[in-house]
């Protein structure tokens, strides 16, 4: 399962055949005063697991990993709640609750040391030397995040109004644009502050920055900064060339090289963002080698639900960032065919 700001979604599969059904939730889960709800993200997802369960064949579910954004710091109420409730509904057996920074790197490079950029709405970095995980940034954004589509949407909008009231580095087309979009600058501020949604407003606002750039120095400038935050995040979390078990990664560890993926809805600005990225990381890690993502954070969560069943798991657990729970006097190994 995924979790994040647009809801859940989840896949019922073999370790043999693979995913089997899937399904969505529109609902994102609750936040409150314990962190991320358990009992709501159970009220969402038991039903639709069953449902998907009983439309793939398969009679119970033994293994279950659940992506979730926030995990890391808002999640005690889920790490203590959530494996008894899927043991109580579904039967499950192995639970592994994992940051949405976790499952979108072994979405995008599997079980292999190196670093990954997911940047969206917001940005977070997670690196990895099989020993142990380092995060970068991810902070929210009104703290961090810095890169990501809000921090990205957030500097145009503040060019525009710069433009409006005739301060140095202004863009008047990003002011067009802007007001375009939202009407007249002088009701930003209302627009804006009063939305619990107002990170997504934020970055709905970047691809804007981005069709400006090519005829704009200010937005180009916003993307260049935007590239050089993302560069930045991925050094402070990358290991160092040659670290790592190399378990299973086929990556060329020892061979000094250095793994870095990017993943997110961010990537769709295309060229604007992408080149000065280019350019930005060989600054910060000149000996890199930059990867496709191979997949997204549903993907990863696959990936580590299949490699617990089947006894191959090799990341490094975490409090914070990937815990695992299974039976006691179980090693987390099952048959090639365990259902996930």
């Amino acid at each position: 399962m995924d979790s994040g700001g647009s809801g859940l979604r989840v896949v019922v599969g073999t370790a043999g055949r693979g995913p089997l059904a899937r399904g969505a939730s529109g609902e994102p889960v609750r936040t409150g005063s314990r962190g991320i709800d358990p009992g709501h993200l159970a009220e969402q997802l038991v039903p639709m697991a069953r449902e998907l369960a009983a439309e793939a064949g398969i009679g119970r579910l033994d293994t279950a990993a659940v992506g979730a954004a926030g995990l890391a710091s808002l999640g005690d109420a889920l790490r203590a709640e959530l494996p008894g409730a899927l043991a109580r509904e579904l039967g499950v057996r192995r639970v592994a609750l994992a940051a949405d920074a976790v499952t979108a790197y072994v979405g995008a490079l599997g079980p292999r040391p190196g670093a990954v950029v997911a940047a969206g709405t917001g940005l977070i970095s997670v690196g990895t030397d099989l020993a142990g995980w380092r995060r970068a940034d991810g902070w929210g954004h009104l703290l961090g995040d810095c890169g990501g589509g809000a921090w990205i949407g957030r500097a145009g909008l503040e060019a525009a109004l710069r433009a409006h009231d005739g301060r140095d580095g202004g863009s008047g087309l990003l002011l067009e644009c802007a007001e375009g979009m939202f009407g007249p600058a002088a009701s930003l501020p209302g627009h804006l502050y009063p939305r619990t949604d107002r990170a997504a407003v934020l970055a709905s606002f970047a691809p804007r920055v981005a069709e400006c750039a090519d005829r704009d120095a200010v937005a180009a400038g916003i993307l260049r900064a935007a590239a050089r935050h993302m560069a930045d995040s991925a050094a402070a979390v990358c290991p160092e060339p040659g670290s790592g078990s190399g378990s299973g990664s086929g990556s060329g560890s020892g061979s000094g090289e250095q793994l870095v993926a990017f993943t997110g809805g961010l990537l769709h600005l295309g060229d604007p963002l992408l080149v000065p990225l280019g350019e930005e990381l060989a600054k910060r890690l000149p000996r890199a080698r930059r990867l496709a993502a191979e997949g997204d954070p549903l993907h990863g969560a696959v990936r580590i639900a299949t490699d617990l069943a089947t006894g191959s798991f090799t990341l490094p657990r975490d409090e914070k960032m990937l815990c695992v729970t299974s039976p006691a006097g179980e090693g987390g190994t099952g048959a090639p065919d365990v259902r996930t």
